[in-house]
């Protein structure tokens, strides 16, 4: 396993380079960068073929800054000056504990104080250069796909919020125990809670700039899809936890072939410091499980990607608003359905079954799909006929 990026270029080149970079957390940038590709991709797309509209916005230009604008920038910059400097000074503390060292109080006061000065500069400079002209108002044509990167920071924000609500309520007897660390911690995120927050918080902004739900949907879903499986080889490469159930028996002749690990695996220095010690390693990922489970991350990334391949490849076909992101929500919950059955995972107790949280909602999303592509096909049917 490689916890960090310095884990993983020390295993490919041979150079440690102590950089303070989780693995994890690398791949769900990526994963973030990915979703932001595919679905400005399918957003021009739309827009070329007519679909979707630009809408009209009025701009304010060479505004002077007020007093607020000042104050929320000294703030930011004396902020990340305090965290900066602290970071240089201190940059075994960060390598040692990255998530720890951010989130906790250390800092530098005379960062602080560079960082505001530095923010104060830039905004006094760009007040200055306000002031030399007359303010006006401009209207400008502003395309869907121009939206990403607010659509992005929005899904970024409110879909870490809504994973990290899911998991704490999936797991309410370690939030009660450590109710800080519980909320504060970047491990333990749920992806059908960060999937339904963000969905909601994205429609809803998309909305009010003139997207249609269902052409705003059909365009994510592919990048959906394929952020999760992105943010999957950065669980597996990790090992952070999200693994299967034990797997003791015999690996299948059908995968003979294929490396051990694929069947079976002990993630060995795992992230999450769990199992048993592993015999002369030393340092703080010295940890393997002490019976192998199946590497469910893996054949998620595998399931996942796959769902990407079939959705991008069929999305030119359809022209059915909204009957894109149904066929997403059918294979995406069928997908997690089945992979519930052998990850290892919290279980709610149902009229005497045992049932995960992802289980539930996995279901559903596959109802809603099968039944949202049912009415929109006959919907469409009736129309076409009449």
């Amino acid at each position: 396993m490689y916890p960090t990026i310095s884990d993983l270029i020390n295993d490919l080149l041979g150079i440690y380079i102590p950089l303070p970079i989780q693995t994890f957390g690398f791949f769900m940038g990526l994963s973030f960068l990915g979703a932001y590709w595919a679905t400005a991709s399918e957003l021009k797309r739309k827009e070329t073929n007519g679909l979707l509209k630009p809408i009209q916005k009025t701009i304010k230009l060479y505004q002077p800054k007020t007093i607020q604008e000042y104050v929320i920038q000294l703030f930011f910059g004396a902020l990340i000056g305090f965290k900066v400097l602290a970071m240089i000074l201190n940059y075994d503390d960060l390598l040692a504990d990255t998530q720890g060292f951010l989130l906790s109080t250390k800092g530098n006061f005379i960062g602080a104080i560079i960082g505001a000065g530095i923010a104060f500069y830039f905004t006094n400079k760009e007040d200055k250069e306000a002031r030399k002209r007359t303010p006006t108002e401009k209207m400008v044509q502003v395309y869907p796909h121009e939206l990403m990167g607010n659509i992005l920071l929005i899904a970024a924000i409110t879909g870490l919020l809504g994973a990290k609500i899911f998991h704490n309520l999936e797991n309410i007897d370690d939030l009660i125990a450590d109710p800080i660390g519980a909320l504060l911690s970047f491990s333990g995120l749920t992806f059908y809670g960060g999937l339904i927050v963000a969905a909601y918080a994205v429609l809803r902004y998309t909305g009010k700039n003139g997207v249609p739900a269902m052409h705003m949907m059909d365009a994510a879903a592919p990048g959906l899809i394929l952020a999760y499986g992105i943010g999957r080889i950065g669980c597996q490469m990790a090992g952070d936890g999200d693994w299967g159930i034990v797997n003791l028996a015999p690996k299948p002749d059908w995968m003979a072939a294929l490396p051990n690990w694929m069947w079976s695996f002990t993630y060995p220095h795992n992230v999450i410091g769990e199992g048993i010690q592993i015999s002369g390693c030393e340092g703080r990922h010295c940890f393997e499980l002490a019976e192998p489970v199946y590497p469910t991350p893996f054949y998620e990334v595998l399931m996942s990607l796959s769902i990407f391949g079939l959705l991008w490849g069929i999305r030119k076909k359809i022209h059915i608003p909204g009957l894109l992101f149904s066929i997403y929500l059918v294979f995406n919950g069928a997908e997690r359905f089945l992979i519930e059955k052998i990850r290892v995972n919290t279980t709610y107790t149902i009229s005497g079954k045992h049932i995960t949280q992802a289980e539930i909602i996995s279901a559903t999303l596959f109802i809603i799909g099968i039944a949202a592509i049912i009415y929109l096909i006959r919907k469409h049917q009736k129309t076409v006929g009449s």
